[in-house]
């Protein structure tokens, strides 16, 4: 994995950044991770992109400082490679990073024992052992540094288990609990830590997944909400359809959220199978 040549991070950041001058996002092709490159460039970060696609990666970085002026380093690099995870942290180890936004992640559906066990087991790497092994020296970093922001990507699943998602509502329920502790740690450091559980996205994830998604959030909305939130809230749920989600579900006691929850879903990926 060789980085795009690109000259490094500016070391003083532009004013009004709360955490610059840098930040390191991962899962940036697409999606929100690519909504939220392109969020923060506008506000003023030079960046680290972080995906599987280098040419994607590598497009969006010219848009970015074509429009934005920012400086911006390509690591093209698969999450469920624990070597491709360790190359990164080398590769950034001497850059200025102030938030570290993880939105990498992808999931399944089906009834989990007819689902292929190897991609359960990716996913399980990809959406949780990825973001604990690159979390960890990263906030030391920014520990080190005395401030810093760190967002993570649970989802309106991750509060109960969801039956035909079950691998996946476990992923992200782990980074749900794992936020939320990680937040008070590092709160008095000097470390902002937010977990981002949004309801349905118009993303690449409902075609990896199987789903068909009505409704669906736009990438945008749930990046710049998330943003706004970080260092104010331990959880954003970012679009109407996320907060209405979690009012009606917290109404209901946790047996309650499953069957509820697991309908919703289930509907969801029969109607993408109805479509073809």
């Amino acid at each position: 994995m060789t980085p795009q040549s690109a000259s490094p991070p500016r070391a003083t950041p532009r004013a009004g950044l709360p955490y610059g001058p840098c930040a390191l996002v991962t899962g940036a092709s697409e999606g929100i991770g690519l909504a939220m490159a392109q969020e923060l460039a506008r506000q003023g970060y030079d960046l680290v992109l972080v995906a599987r696609r280098r040419e994607r990666l590598e497009m969006l970085a010219a848009e970015l400082r074509a429009a934005h002026g920012s400086t911006v380093i390509v690591l093209p690099a698969d999450l469920g490679s624990t070597s491709d995870v360790e190359q990164i942290l080398r590769e950034t180890e001497g850059l200025d990073i102030g938030l570290f936004v993880a939105a990498a992640g992808f999931g399944s559906a089906g009834s989990f024992v007819d689902l292929p066990l190897g991609n359960e087991l990716n996913m399980v790497d990809v959406n949780c052992r990825a973001v604990v092994a690159m979390t960890h020296p990263i906030a030391q970093r920014l520990i080190a540094r005395k401030r810093g922001g760190i967002v993570l990507f649970s989802s309106i699943v991750a509060f109960q288990g969801v039956a035909k998602f079950a691998t996946y509502a476990a992923t992200k329920a782990f980074v749900q609990s794992f936020a939320e502790g990680l937040r008070l740690e590092l709160k008095p450091l000097g470390v902002d830590v937010l977990a981002v559980a949004p309801g349905p996205v118009a993303t690449g994830f409902a075609s990896r997944s199987g789903m068909f998604m009505p409704r669906a959030e736009k990438p945008e909305v749930v990046a710049r909400e998330a943003l706004a939130q970080l260092g104010k809230a331990s959880t954003a749920r970012p679009g109407f359809l996320a907060k209405t989600m979690e009012f009606g579900l917290s109404m209901l006691p946790r047996r309650g959220r499953v069957r509820m929850i697991s309908m919703a879903m289930d509907g969801m990926a029969n109607r993408k199978d109805a479509k073809g």
